[in-house]
């Protein structure tokens, strides 16, 4: 009778340890021709390593499809748990060698808030911290945390990140803007029945899956418009760019007060319908993957953006 539970644990020689970080890239990218090229082997090869620790562990690690591979739920579990392994060491040889944070943090900001808000207080972050390496990235697609290899994410959202750890980093509030030229041609100050006449300007890609006048549908709500929305308008895929077209007198856009507050005190956007207004759950928030050990580096990061926000 076979014994239940007593498989022998496999000795990690050189091998064996090769074959596990083949799992661990492989299981990063769920791609073997991607391991492939990031080990300089070939996807044949790749396979290879993985069939042998597969029959080194007794256990089925990837489903083979037609065109792609999947973690089993055994895979799932170890490529977790060689995650963990490898920030733990991460930080211990960080800690045993330096005695001050160092190491290399991918930061990924959506355009409009790395632009107006992020950007020009790197400075001060560079100053604390010279010893950290930041790879900042913009953009509007969906994140892969395992595939593009980020740390930590900001984003405008209502904080829904399911499998993800989340922390409101600090609140929005929207309301119309446009030039004081425009608003004086359609004599819009308090009168927002004379929307219907404007171009207005939409931001597409605020947050995942936006419908295209998602902010101005929570701006109605906010303020209890029912009124409909102009059929003309103009889209664009960042908020800071809607924003120059209303400077520019193109229409008026929603504006985000952390965005476009110095525009408005300096004299180049106006109000036109009364102050900003908080929408309920949405504003910025830190997004980055569930550690049992979270990495010195990101949480210096993460605490020196959050006192960036109290100020």
């Amino acid at each position: 009778m076979k014994a239940i539970g007593l498989t022998k644990a496999p000795k990690l020689d050189g091998a064996h340890l090769s074959n596990l970080h083949t799992f661990l890239v492989a299981a990063r990218y769920l791609s073997f021709a991607r391991a492939a090229d990031e080990l300089y082997l070939t996807a044949s090869a790749v396979s290879h390593r993985i069939a042998r620790l597969e029959d080194e562990l007794s256990l089925k690690l990837f489903h083979r499809l037609p065109r792609k591979v999947e973690l089993t739920d055994d895979g799932e579990r170890i490529f977790k748990v060689m995650q963990h392994a490898m920030d733990t060491l991460s930080e211990a040889v960080q800690e045993r060698s330096h005695a001050q944070i160092e190491g290399d943090l991918c930061f990924y900001a959506r355009p409009s808030v790395a632009q107006c808000w992020l950007v020009p207080r790197l400075s001060d972050f560079i100053s604390r911290y010279p010893g950290i390496q930041l790879d900042i990235r913009v953009g509007n697609e969906p994140v892969d945390y395992r595939t593009r290899r980020i740390d930590l994410v900001l984003c405008y959202s209502n904080g829904e990140h399911p499998g993800l750890e989340s922390v409101r980093l600090m609140p929005e509030r929207i309301a119309p803007v446009c030039s004081p030229k425009y608003a004086e041609e359609h004599d819009l100050f308090n009168h927002p029945e004379r929307l219907s006449q404007c171009t207005v300007l939409h931001d597409v890609a605020a947050w995942d899956n936006i419908s295209f006048d998602a902010e101005w549908c929570l701006w109605r709500d906010a303020v209890g418009n029912t009124c409909e929305l102009p059929t003309r308008f103009m889209t664009f895929d960042r908020s800071d760019l809607s924003t120059i077209a209303a400077i520019n007198h193109a229409g008026v856009a929603i504006g985000r007060e952390q965005l476009v507050r110095q525009r408005v005190q300096n004299g180049e956007l106006v109000l036109p319908f009364g102050g900003f207004r908080e929408v309920v759950n949405y504003g910025y928030y830190l997004v980055h993957p569930t550690h049992e050990t979270m990495p010195r580096r990101l949480k210096a990061l993460i605490d020196w953006l959050v006192e960036q926000a109290d100020n």
